[in-house]
């Protein structure tokens, strides 16, 4: 019988994960199968390629966390975190050198702007108590 060494239990998942190293110039994608808020348990094609000290983002959770690896077995990984969960943005990639990429990330960048000014006029009609349900002219 294996003994628990971890001070925590972790929860079973199926999250997406993204891992950043080489200061943002390398990743690759990577499945959270096991959570908690000291390390994880991750599924990945590629462990030999994974450096001993990286970024972990969490897109549905919207945060990144810096772990470190403690094994590796097959295509499983297991980490711990070495700071606590925080909210915050997917590093940016590496320069892109694609044209055709380039435009469309641009043209996210415009929609997702749109898409914010439409959510900040409907919260200003849904505050007025006269605003019915908007009509075209």
């Amino acid at each position: 019988m294996i003994s628990e060494k971890r001070q925590e239990t972790r929860k079973r998942t199926f999250l997406k994960g993204r891992i950043h190293f080489n200061k943002g110039a390398s990743s690759m994608d990577c499945l959270i199968r096991d959570f908690s808020e000291m390390g994880a348990r991750l599924e990945l094609s590629e462990t030999n390629t994974l450096p001993e000290s990286f970024d972990l983002y969490i897109p549905q959770k919207e945060i990144t966390l810096r772990s470190n690896l403690r094994w590796r077995r097959g295509d499983a990984v297991g980490v711990a975190f070495s700071e606590a969960h925080k909210p915050a943005a997917e590093p940016a990639p590496a320069a892109v050198t694609d044209p055709s990429l380039a435009v469309l990330l641009r043209r996210i960048g415009e929609l997702e702007a749109e898409n914010a000014a439409l959510r900040s006029v409907l919260a200003t009609m849904g505050a007025r108590p006269d605003a019915g349900t908007p009509t075209l002219a």
